[in-house]
């Protein structure tokens, strides 16, 4: 069915963004973005093996899935502070699993596939080669977008409405790709920045 995904973000955000926190919030989400390298650098780790995983057996063990997508709901969770619009801090502590604890503002969540496809998953990397190509034209625009919100939510407190739903649905796109090449799910990201 088109605009069905199994992997969507949200977020909850407030009405009013503090006129500080553009100054400050790229500072304060430092330990959070390093500490979200040493952790991408464990999903390396599991990717690798559970790609062959999946070509042998035809499955991702649950573990490692579930770690996977806690390092992408830990980013999701960084961006939506980084971009204020969440208020509280994020935990240090990723929440793993497809299930979003529904604990924090900004919820990631992405159904579990019961059944891999093991001939996307061979060619996984040439596969997602063309949503790289336009994200990175999309990214370039998303760049100009959030610019011009920063300067938006210093001054007025407040980020447009359309630039939002531009920042929120762009994300979502470059998670869902995340979540295709990380080998979360075997669903092929649309070229859309739908819901």
């Amino acid at each position: 069915m088109p605009g069905i995904h199994p992997l969507n973000i949200d977020v909850t955000s407030p009405a009013e963004v503090a006129r500080w926190r553009p100054l400050v919030n790229g500072l304060l989400v430092m330990p959070h973005l390093l500490w979200h390298f040493v952790l991408s650098l464990g999903v390396v780790v599991v990717v690798i093996p559970g790609w062959f995983a999946i070509l042998s057996t035809g499955r991702l063990p649950d573990s490692w899935s579930d770690y996977v997508m806690g390092v992408l709901r830990y980013r999701w969770r960084i961006d939506a502070y980084l971009l204020g619009w969440t208020e509280p801090y994020p935990s240090f502590a990723p929440p793993a699993g497809h299930v979003d604890p529904g604990d924090y503002p900004a919820i990631l969540y992405c159904a579990r596939p019961l059944q891999r496809n093991r001939l996307t998953v061979l060619w996984r990397v040439l596969l997602a080669t063309p949503q790289y190509i336009v994200l990175f034209f999309v990214s370039l625009g998303a760049f100009f977008v959030l610019v011009v919100a920063w300067f938006a939510v210093l001054i007025t407190g407040q980020w447009p409405d359309g630039m939002r739903r531009f920042a929120l649905g762009w994300i979502r796109w470059v998670t869902r790709l995340r979540a295709y090449s990380l080998l979360v799910t075997d669903v092929y990201p649309p070229f859309a920045f739908e819901a």
